[in-house]
């Protein structure tokens, strides 16, 4: 077997507060592949971004990686730091962040930060780094990016600047990219080709990307694959077909219930109940015990099992039970 693009292995993060040590990711593993998209998906405070920001190293102190490990084609790079860790990040692991005029200098022109950034990482001339960037937002669909290239941010439109940031994010030609809620500032039109340019991007150049989102309408259009997080932990990871038609996990299904799809002919969305527990307060046993129908008292009492221990699909003591694909399509 080929090497994953990124290998994450068991890897927990604390923050030490004066309240006690919180976790917002908790011995968390998967892999990504040359070309794939891993969609990483939970509400608000499932440890999501804090994941991503791990991985290419952003996060910001007192919080850190206390024991797993993070490979990048094999090499490990949690360990990574200074000088090292930023000719990692930027060359082999570009972001694409949530708000792209917050990541943007707005002092600068777009050509010029795709060239620094290209100048910074690539052997080439101030020339070429110029026409390559050029041709990286060429690439993004930009219109005339030879007259654009001398524009701010600010007279980019919302669509355009996410375009920017992911020619900046791929300018340097990285093996990994981390896009964390790329869409959601967007309208539904201009999310779909955004979605549209990071699966020909990854087909195109076989860069592996993690998608970080709440919308489970954008993981099942963009992703390959899909983890569910809950509290930190990994609930659910599998084929992106399977995991959203076949839930095994009963906060994937309940994901999935909450969608206006499956709510329809009804005057409410469906909803799970109960919120997300805040780090602090963490429930003794499942971390979804709360909030699950199918709760009993193994789960009031122990912790969610690992994902390996559920043979990599879904951490749950009683999980959903599988349904055949004949069945699926005769319900």
């Amino acid at each position: 077997m080929t090497t994953p693009v990124l290998s994450v292995r068991g890897m927990t993060v604390e923050i030490p507060t004066r309240r006690g040590v919180l976790r917002p990711v908790d011995n968390v593993s998967f892999d990504i592949a040359e070309g794939e998209i891993l969609g990483v998906v939970g509400e608000s405070g499932a440890g999501k971004s804090m994941t991503g920001n791990a991985v290419i190293g952003l996060l910001d102190p007192p919080a850190r990686i206390v024991s797993g490990e993070v490979l990048l084609k094999g090499e490990a790079v949690h360990t990574a730091k200074g000088e090292k860790l930023r000719r990692i990040r930027g060359k082999r692991m570009g972001m694409i962040f949530q708000d792209p005029l917050t990541s943007l200098n707005p002092l600068l022109t777009v050509g010029e930060q795709l060239s620094e950034t290209i100048l910074e990482h690539l052997p080439v001339s101030q020339s070429e780094a110029e026409k390559r960037a050029i041709a990286a937002l060429d690439e993004v669909g930009i219109p005339a990016a030879a007259q654009r290239i001398d524009s701010y941010p600010h007279e980019f439109s919302g669509g355009m600047r996410q375009r920017v940031v992911i020619a900046l994010a791929l300018c340097a030609e990285p093996d990994l990219v981390i896009a964390d809620e790329p869409t959601t500032a967007l309208d539904v039109s201009v999310q779909a080709q955004i979605i549209a340019l990071l699966k020909r991007l990854c087909r195109d150049k076989g860069v592996a990307v993690m998608l970080v989102t709440h919308d489970m309408g954008v993981i099942a259009e963009a992703a390959d694959r899909v983890a569910v997080m809950y509290a930190g932990r990994m609930a659910e990871l599998g084929p992106v077909r399977e995991v959203l038609t076949r839930a095994r996990h009963p906060y994937t299904a309940g994901l999935m219930g909450s969608t206006p799809l499956a709510s329809q002919g009804q005057k409410r969305l469906r909803q799970i109940p109960g919120a997300m527990p805040r780090l602090e307060h963490l429930p003794d046993g499942c971390a979804f015990h709360p909030r699950c129908d199918r709760a009993e008292a193994r789960c009031r009492q122990n912790p969610a099992p690992d994902l390996t221990a559920c043979e990599g699909r879904a951490a749950c003591w009683f999980p959903l039970p599988a349904q055949s694909e004949k069945e699926e399509v005769s319900a």
